[in-house]
């Protein structure tokens, strides 16, 4: 059964430092070939996401349908040829259809993608040392509208709510979207995971609680080990060192360390995530923090030091894929580096990335990469 520990889940940011396990502190690493790995990390997180989207939320076997009646390989090995619901538009500015393979000419839009952006705005306007009000600031001056817990969280701020109170009432703090938010802050610290995580800590408290803010320190963490590690998964173990020890999402993701031997493919890895958490009384949600980093581990854990089969295994695990596909894009870009992401991943993406942030409805890929390297420096 899983277990529920509040007890040892605070939300204070030196609470939370406290509770982290041994080792939580280790030096930072030097980081080799910096440019090479952040165009890996957020060319690979552009192509994880869009990969992911057109089956976003999908059960394994609508995923299997589709690519079966598309003559597509599954787990996917390229970009989606087909989609059942074609019509459907993504943050208003994209149709489904503009993610498929043949009509890819750019990163289209998505939540996963956009936020990166947004907080890269952040940290060139208020620095590493941002606050709280900061982000609620630019929250307010360029994000028009969000989902979930961030969008509830922004109708607070609409209202006049200080921002250390807009999650309050927020019955989405523990899912996934802060999680999703968490790029800008690994890619500045590269080789740095505990200050990724440190400074990740104000974006996430503006939305989240407890596992919810773990979750983006989390992945902070492991963006930022990804630039040093041997393995993708050697990053994410990594990342774990930077939130309490005793909480959810640290013993969901020790367990999940623990099932490496029976995750031999995807099948078995998303039936290891329904058995532990879709199950009364648990039901998690799949937008829930805790089973999507699970999915996480189990996709490096299937994928080793492939960036195509990371991502590729991710999507197929299911769960919220564009999201986890995002981050293991972006994990395993900045661990393997640009040359190991095969070229037809990014090669329609002709230099441009779309955003839904009032004023930057595109932005060079090129030149994202290069403000982030002069961040990081």
């Amino acid at each position: 059964m899983y277990t529920n520990t509040d007890a040892f889940q605070p939300d204070g940011l030196q609470e939370i430092l406290a509770l982290r396990p041994e080792g939580a502190s280790d030096k930072i690493a030097k980081v080799e070939n910096l440019y090479e790995r952040m165009k890996g990390a957020f060319i690979g997180r552009c192509a994880g996401c869009t990969l992911g989207v057109p089956v976003e939320m999908y059960d394994v076997a609508r995923m299997q349908s589709i690519a079966l009646d598309a003559g597509m390989a599954f787990p996917p090995k390229r970009y989606w040829t087909a989609t059942d619901n074609p019509t459907k538009v993504h943050y208003r500015v994209n149709v489904r259809t503009d993610y498929l393979e043949q009509n890819l000419d750019k990163v289209p839009v998505d939540d996963d993608i956009t936020y990166v952006i947004l907080n890269l705005l952040l940290l060139e306007k208020y620095g590493k040392d941002y606050t709280l009000n900061d982000v609620a600031e630019i929250w307010l001056d360029l994000l028009p509208y969000a989902c979930t817990a961030e969008e509830e969280a922004l109708e607070q701020l609409k209202c006049g709510t200080r921002p250390e109170h807009a999650a309050r009432f927020n019955k989405y703090v523990e899912w996934i979207g802060a999680a999703i938010r968490a790029d800008a802050f690994g890619y500045v610290c590269p080789g740095d995971p505990e200050k990724a995580a440190k400074i990740s800590y104000n974006d996430a408290f503006l939305t989240h609680r407890k596992n919810g803010i773990y979750g983006e320190m989390f992945c902070a963490a492991s963006i930022a080990a990804a630039f040093t590690a041997k393995t993708p998964l050697d990053a994410v173990r990594e990342g774990m060192k930077q939130i309490p020890k005793d909480s959810e999402l640290y013993q969901a993701l020790e367990w999940a360390f623990s099932c490496e031997a029976e995750v031999t493919n995807y099948l078995k890895a998303r039936k290891l995530l329904d058995d532990k958490f879709h199950v009364k009384p648990i039901d998690m949600h799949p937008v829930h923090t805790i089973n999507n980093m699970c999915a996480i581990v189990f996709a490096f854990m299937l994928g080793g030091n492939d960036f195509e089969k990371c991502i590729s295994e991710c999507v197929a695990i299911g769960l919220d894929n564009d999201c986890t596909g995002a981050t293991v894009g972006s994990i395993a870009g900045a661990c393997l580096g640009f040359d190991a992401i095969p070229a037809y991943w990014y090669d329609k993406f002709n230099d441009t990335v779309c955003t839904y942030l009032n004023g930057y409805p595109t932005l060079s890929i090129t030149d994202v990469i290069d403000r982030f390297v002069k961040l990081a420096n």
